[in-house]
C-alpha cells in the first residue's frame, strides 16, 4: 500500500517507520524543512529507544521517504494518516484542532483517487464528521472515506506496541475503507492483534476512555499510598495485593509523583471539555485530574519535609525530569512542579537526566544540570530519585552517602528497599511506605 503520513512527531514518526517496516510505501510530510532535512540526513528528532535503527533500515530500503511537498504525497495514496499535534487550547483545555483542519484541507486539494483519509492524532468525539465535511467542501467529487485510527503508543516502548498491539481499533462509516485498513494491518495477523470495527465516534472515544481510566488508575494508587503513609502499611503490597485480582490488573499500580507526558494530562482534559459541551459531567475524572496536579507540588513539599522543614540556601540535587524513562519528553512532567516547589523556598537545584538535559534547560533555567547520578550528589544536602531511569536502580548506596552533605534519600519511584538504604548510611523517605518512611 502506498501511505502518505502527514506529521513526523512522535505518533507520525514512529507509525510510518513501523508501517515501512511493514512493506507498505511510507512518505512522511512536515511542514519544517529543517526537520525534513535533518531526517534525511539520518538525525531522529525525538528519543525513543530503536526509533533511529528502524528509520534508517527503511530509508535505505526505500520504502521510507520525507518531504515538504504534501500534494505529491498524498497524490495516488491509498491511506493518507493525519498525525499532527492536539495540544490543550489555552483557555478551555480543550483540544486544539487547528492543524488537523488545516491538514484536511490540503489533503482534500490534493486527492487525485480513491483515498482513506485516517484521523491518527488523539481527536475529540465528532472530528471525523467535520474532517469529512471540509473534504466535501473543498473537494466535493473527491471518492474519499474518513477513518479513526487511534493510537495507544507509550513513549519508551513505542515500537513494541505498534507492532505487538493489544488492539487495533478502526472507526469507519463507509465499506471500501475497510478493506483497505485491513490491507494495511495485515502484517499483523501473524501476532493475532485483534482488528476492532466499530462506529467512527466511538472509535474517538475509546482513546479518551483508555487514557482516562489509566490516568483515574495512577491517581487512585498515588492516593492509596498517602493514606498508606499515615496507617502504616506499604503501598507496594497493597498493589500487588489488589494487582493480583484479574479484575483489576497489575499494570498503572505503581505509586509516584503523578502523571504527565504528552497523553494523559491533554487527553484528561480534552474529555472533561467533550463531557462539557455534551451536558454530561465526569466528576471521576475531573477530581483525578485536580488531585494529580496537586500532587506535583505536593511532591516538593515532601522533599521539603525529609529536609527538616527548611530548605533556604540548600541543594537538593534531583535525578530524572522526564515524565517517565525512555523518553525526552518534559511536557507535564512532575519534576517541574517539584523543582518549582523546591526553588519556591530557597532552594538550589542541581539535576542529571540521561536523555532530557536539552528538553529541560529551556523550561529550567535556574537548575544546574551535571554530567551523572555521582555529580548531582556531591555536596547536595539531599537527593531525590524523580523518573525511574535504569541507570539509578543501581546506584552505590554508600559512595552516595559520602557524596551528599547530608545523608537524605527521597526515592519518589520506590527504587530502593528502605533496609538497603538504611545499611548505606542514608535517611530514607518513600512513597507510601509508612513502617519504613524516615528510616
Amino acid at each position: 500500500m502506498r501511505i502518505a503520513m502527514i506529521g513526523t512527531g512522535y505518533v507520525g514518526l514512529v507509525s510510518g517507520a513501523c508501517f515501512a517496516d511493514f512493506g507498505h510505501d511510507v512518505i512522511c510530510v512536515d511542514k519544517d524543512a529543517g526537520k525534513i532535512a535533518a531526517l534525511e540526513a539520518g538525525g531522529i528528532p525525538i528519543y525513543e529507544p530503536g526509533l533511529d535503527a528502524l528509520v534508517a533500515g527503511n530509508v535505505r530500503a526505500g520504502r521510507l521517504s520525507f518531504t515538504t511537498d504534501l500534494a505529491s504525497a498524498v497524490a495516488g495514496a491509498d491511506a493518507v494518516f493525519i498525525a499532527v499535534g492536539t495540544p490543550s487550547r489555552r483557555g478551555d483545555g480543550h483540544a486544539d484542532l487547528s492543524y488537523v483542519f488545516a491538514a484536511t484541507r490540503e489533503i482534500a486539494a490534493a486527492i487525485t483517487g480513491p483515498t482513506v483519509v485516517v484521523t491518527k492524532s488523539t481527536v475529540p468525539v465528532g472530528t471525523g464528521d467535520e474532517v469529512e465535511r471540509i473534504i466535501r467542501e473543498v473537494a466535493p467529487d473527491a471518492e474519499a472515506y474518513v477513518v479513526s485510527n487511534p493510537e495507544f503508543l507509550r513513549e519508551g516502548a513505542a515500537i513494541e506496541d505498534f507492532k505487538r498491539p493489544d488492539r487495533i481499533v478502526i472507526g469507519l462509516e463507509d465499506e471500501p475503507a475497510r478493506a483497505v485498513m485491513q490491507e494495511i494491518y495485515r502484517p499483523l495477523y501473524l501476532n493475532q492483534a485483534p482488528l476492532l470495527f466499530v462506529g467512527r465516534r466511538t472509535s474517538e472515544l475509546i482513546k479518551y476512555a483508555a487514557n482516562a481510566f489509566l490516568a483515574v488508575k495512577i491517581t487512585f494508587i498515588n492516593e492509596i499510598a498517602d493514606l498508606c503513609e499515615v496507617a502504616g502499611a506499604d503501598v507496594q503490597q497493597v498493589a500487588r495485593g489488589i494487582g493480583l485480582d484479574n479484575r483489576i490488573g497489575a499494570k498503572f499500580l505503581h505509586a509516584g509523583p503523578g502523571y504527565g507526558g504528552s497523553c494523559f494530562p491533554k487527553d484528561t482534559l480534552a474529555l472533561l471539555k467533550t463531557a462539557d459541551d455534551h451536558e454530561t459531567p465526569l466528576r471521576i475524572v475531573e477530581a483525578t485530574v485536580k488531585v494529580n496536579d496537586a500532587r506535583k507540588r505536593a511532591m516538593g513539599r515532601k522533599v521539603i519535609k525529609a529536609m527538616g522543614g527548611d530548605v533556604r540556601g540548600r541543594t537538593v540535587g534531583v535525578l530524572g525530569l522526564t515524565f517517565k524513562p525512555n523518553t525526552d519528553d518534559m511536557r507535564d512532567a512532575p519534576s517541574l512542579s517539584l523543582i518549582q516547589t523546591l526553588e519556591d523556598a530557597g532552594a538550589r537545584v542541581r539535576a542529571f537526566d540521561p536523555e532530557g538535559h536539552e528538553q529541560a534547560r529551556p523550561l529550567l533555567p535556574n537548575v544546574d544540570f551535571a554530567e551523572d547520578p555521582y555529580a548531582v550528589a556531591d555536596g547536595a544536602d539531599a537527593l531525590v530519585i524523580v523518573t525511574e531511569w535504569n541507570a539509578f536502580r543501581a546506584l552505590d548506596l554508600k559512595r552516595i552517602a559520602g557524596l551528599l552533605a547530608a545523608p537524605v534519600l527521597v526515592d519518589l519511584r520506590n527504587i530502593y528497599p528502605p533496609e538497603e538504604a538504611l545499611r548505606a548510611g542514608l535517611r530514607y523517605t518513600g512513597v507510601g511506605r509508612g513502617d519504613a518512611d524516615e528510616a
